[in-house]
């Protein structure tokens, strides 16, 4: 896998985390260890199209993504006593997490994501954009695009526009 750089790494592990407690895998240790894989792709690719220089990276390591609350609105997890108030949740990005969703569920918009990252990113991210059939086994609610709809629909306007894409192209 491509480096990341290393001030977006406790973003990248909350977000990722958020990701998969949200939509899990409904199979074993093998399959949650895939979907996490998946989701750790998505949110690094996003992650990079969201804050892809180093000042970017820092600013927001000093500032803090903002954390989870709305997303656990959207998901379903209502208040704080539904989720638990723990200290990596405010290390997740909630258009990081949109964007992630919005890859997962949509194979020609995660292929065009990693492009857009540059020709030697492809390879780092092959179960995100040519999962085999037991990846989309182990991520299957995690890529279903109803189930990750109202998360992938927060920012997806934005991340159509970091790929200089029009709103025709649905996730």
């Amino acid at each position: 896998m491509p480096a990341v750089h290393t001030d977006l790494s406790p973003l990248i592990a909350a977000t990722t985390r958020w990701l998969t407690g949200a939509y899990p895998s409904p199979g074993g240790a093998a399959s949650r260890a895939l979907c996490e894989v998946q989701a750790r792709q998505a949110v690094t690719v996003a992650a990079r199209l969201r804050y892809p220089t180093s000042v970017d990276a820092a600013l927001v390591a000093m500032a803090g993504p903002g954390g989870s609350a709305r997303l656990d609105t959207v998901a379903g997890a209502h208040g704080a006593a539904a989720v638990g108030v723990q200290a990596w949740r405010s290390w997740v990005d909630e258009v990081v997490a949109s964007w992630a969703a919005c890859l997962l569920s949509s194979p020609a918009l995660a292929g065009a994501a990693v492009d857009a990252l540059g020709d030697d990113a492809r390879a780092g991210f092959r179960r995100l954009t040519a999962p085999a059939a037991r990846d989309l086994a182990a991520a299957a609610l995690l890529r279903h695009p109803d189930l990750v709809g109202p998360v992938a629909a927060l920012h997806r306007g934005g991340l159509d526009g970091r790929l200089g894409r029009g709103p025709a192209l649905a996730c």
